[in-house]
């Protein structure tokens, strides 16, 4: 057998003694363990431990819980807690779920896991990181902005594709990339939208969780891997990305830039595609459509014709008028105003300002 010490170390984080001996009883042949009895200590363990490369934590414990030490390894300066797998004990609330996975969660747990099946979660987990070690130490990075190259997204879309078929859970891709690209770069130049690329890998580095890939699809369209992302959440963060992009400041010599980006996302299970290549160009062809349909839009694996502009939520249609681009909003004010009519009426009741309620409620959305 294997010198111990030479073993990857796992950090079993639960307030119950029982649940702890039967996880180590689980693990102890084929790893090294260590286990707290709560959050705070478990915090402490990993930050002087630096054996220790998964941990294994309970939701609810005193002192620090487990959502409150996955987000604190998640928020560390320390690059070995950030990329660090966490497991978590869990049942079938996908409410407890969809927050853990929001804080960075790698995968969940039963309790009655049986030791088998919680080997190979770890094992895959393990795997994954090293496999992620590899790409990061690797000189394969784009020479303008310092990510990852195709090469290394395709790898990264093997690895959580093989993660899902093994385990059952969801993976997203996205692939996303300015509108009128050519246009931009005609107008401004090579080295200005090279620029404006490092701004937005700066916006999307501060926005994807640590365990998911960031890295290029071609020379001006980015990808994002997501392991663990369901299709509902992957394609609300593709929306809120978009908006938040379409409401940035970004100036040039002083002009204010109106800037937009599309993204085409995929996932497993909802596509039905047999490799993470067909999976990777699925994102990429969306990307497209979304492109030629106008732009400024998110494709994604379920969506109606594209035969009309995206009507804005209302807080970013207001983002939108606040920095000047009210003419994005003006084709959307009928459907927006029949959303704001409770609150309009209110205002004609108590204030009388002899607004045309009649006549909102009259025009066709």
């Amino acid at each position: 057998m294997d010198n111990p010490k030479q073993r990857p170390r796992i950090l079993i984080v639960d307030e119950s003694r029982m649940a702890r001996a039967t996880l180590i009883k689980q693990v102890r042949e084929c790893y090294d363990f260590r286990e707290e009895v709560n959050g705070e200590a478990g915090w402490q363990a990993l930050v002087l431990d630096h054996s220790i490369q998964l941990v294994i934590c309970a939701l609810s414990m005193p002192m620090l819980d487990g959502d409150g030490l996955l987000a604190r390894i998640r928020a560390s300066r320390l690059a070995r807690l950030r990329q660090m797998p966490v497991l978590m004990i869990a049942g079938d609330n996908e409410e407890v779920h969809q927050r853990a996975r929001e804080l960075g969660a790698s995968d969940f747990i039963r309790r009655e896991i049986g030791a088998t099946e919680l080997l190979a979660r770890i094992a895959s987990l393990l795997q994954l990181v090293h496999a992620q070690n590899n790409l990061r130490d690797s000189p394969g990075l784009h020479p303008d902005t310092g990510l990852p190259t195709r090469q290394h997204v395709d790898m990264q879309a093997m690895h959580a594709l093989s993660y899902t078929q093994r385990h059952g859970v969801p993976a997203s891709l996205l692939v996303m990339a300015f509108d009128r690209f050519d246009v931009l770069r005609e107008a401004h130049g090579d080295e200005l939208v090279k620029e404006l690329q490092k701004r937005f890998v700066s916006m999307l580095a501060q926005k994807v969780r640590t365990e998911d890939c960031l890295g290029h699809y071609s020379d001006s369209e980015l990808a994002v891997v997501s392991l663990g992302t369901p299709y509902p959440a992957c394609k609300a963060f593709a929306n809120r990305l978009r908006e938040a992009f379409a409401v940035a400041k970004i100036a040039v010599h002083g002009h204010r830039l109106e800037l937009s980006i599309s993204i085409g996302v995929a996932n497993t299970p909802v596509d039905r595609v047999a490799s993470a290549a067909s999976l990777l160009s699925l994102a990429g062809e969306r990307l497209k459509i979304a492109q030629q349909a106008g732009g400024n839009r998110v494709v994604a694996c379920v969506e109606k014709p594209l035969t009309e502009i995206p009507v804005p939520r209302l807080g970013h249609a207001i983002d939108l008028i606040r920095t000047g681009r009210a003419r994005a909003v003006i084709p959307h004010l009928v459907h927006l105003g029949k959303e704001v009519l409770p609150f309009l009426e209110l205002l004609e009741g108590e204030l009388k300002l002899g607004l045309p309620m009649a006549d909102i409620r009259k025009k066709d959305p």
